[in-house]
């Protein structure tokens, strides 16, 4: 029998908080009441929030306007993206010399994967390895972590919710699921609380009498797949146990980047699919730009309602970065799927894989033939354009239109 996996998952509490007060030692660094995010004239969403301000009710992708009205003294300041961008790339170089293997899920989430590890660290236990980790980055990085681990990334994930140290909680820091001990401490948790148990879902199971995990965990798979269908069943059912067998994929290895969305309610309207997959895809886009890659390889995923998964893909012969070229390709990637099953989608996802330097792409953009020329040279510089406007005015300064024109 092969040894349980060792993941952990480490999330920067309060992120954009903390960037924004060290950038502004004499401003945001003395308010505690802080609200990060927004533009002025309290347009936008909070992007974060101090503990102290969410006591309030103030809660991120609130609008900023609603966000002042719930707390009036609050200290409301734009995201730092320049300071924030700094701050996780020196958090991710800390992580990576505990372990080779590290994949970003975003600015502030990071999963370990430590599997195999038990001789370097001397059988020392998992628990004092990540506390380690999290006094080493707030030594060397001023930043606090949360850490959760377990076998899985599922589990390291919500560990690592149970671990941050809110007021009141006794919290310390550090969450580790022994191995084993999954379906116990699923038990914990209400079903809305598990990645993936969307609105609709949790309507469904709620309609049967199932708001938390245990009310699922009281029936069998055969019933689940009688009220809920067999693909939706086998998944809750893996869900709810902790039965999560993703791999922990560092980026540098051919690891995709990529962006998706589950709907409050399944989507039947294609146009709407399709100005929501530009949306993503111009996401996607951006956080290629921002690692300075360019890709080769367009991937569209889509989940219809009954929770069949399906993928599309396109490897262009240049490499694309900009959001027009890999938005155009994603929405003929779609077309091609909505051709081939027209049902509603609860899902809609953009993936960017065989990554190469954008310098690349700069240069067979020259060569290649124009007959095979996706994404033109004007394109690229339009989006490095928006990047630097946004990163100076915020996300919500420039807004890609349906037509895909940033």
């Amino acid at each position: 029998m092969s040894a349980a996996r060792r993941i952990l998952h480490a999330d920067a509490d309060a992120f954009f908080v903390a960037v924004a007060r060290m950038a502004d030692p004499d401003g945001a660094g003395k308010a505690t009441l802080l609200i990060v995010g927004g533009r002025p004239g309290g347009r936008g969403v909070v992007c974060s929030a101090s503990w102290e301000t969410r006591a309030f009710g103030v809660r991120s992708a609130m609008p900023i306007d609603q966000a002042i009205r719930l707390c009036p003294d609050a200290l409301c300041v734009p995201v730092p993206r320049q300071a924030c961008g700094a701050a996780s790339k020196a958090i991710a170089a800390v992580l990576a010399r505990y372990t080779p293997v590290v994949e970003g899920a975003s600015i502030d989430e990071w999963y370990l994967d430590l599997t195999g590890t038990e001789a370097l660290y001397r059988d020392e236990p998992l628990a004092a390895t990540a506390a380690r980790i999290r006094e080493t980055v707030h030594r060397e990085t001023g930043m606090r972590l949360s850490i959760g681990g377990g076998t899985s990334k599922l589990v390291a994930k919500l560990a690592a919710e149970r671990a941050k140290p809110r007021p009141g909680t006794g919290a310390t820091g550090v969450r580790i699921v022994a191995p084993g001990s999954e379906g116990e401490f699923l038990r914990e948790f209400a079903l809305a609380e598990l990645p993936g148990v969307g609105p609709k879902l949790q309507t469904k199971l709620a309609a049967l009498g199932m708001t938390r995990v245990d009310d699922v965990l009281a029936h069998d798979r055969a019933t689940l797949a009688r009220w809920l269908g067999r693909r939706p069943a086998d998944w809750l059912w893996a869900r709810v146990r902790g039965i999560h067998a993703s791999p922990v994929e560092a980026r540098a290895n051919s690891k995709q980047i990529s962006h998706e969305t589950t709907f409050p309610k399944d989507l039947a309207d294609t146009r709407a699919l399709e100005r929501i997959l530009r949306a993503l895809a111009a996401k996607t886009a951006a956080d290629l730009r921002g690692d300075r890659l360019a890709s080769r390889t367009v991937t569209v995923k889509v989940k219809d309602h009954d929770f069949t998964t399906r993928l599309a893909s396109r490897t262009t012969p240049e490499p694309l970065e900009s959001d027009r070229a890999i938005g155009d390709v994603a929405v003929g990637l779609l077309a091609k799927l909505r051709a081939a099953r027209l049902v509603p989608a609860r899902l809609v996802g953009v993936a960017l894989g065989n990554l190469v330097p954008a310098r690349d792409a700069e240069q067979l953009g020259l060569f290649a033939p124009a007959a095979a020329v996706l994404e033109r040279p004007q394109d690229r510089a339009v989006s490095r354009a928006v990047d630097r406007v946004r990163e100076r005015f915020g996300s919500a300064a420039i807004r890609t239109g349906a037509g895909g024109a940033a």
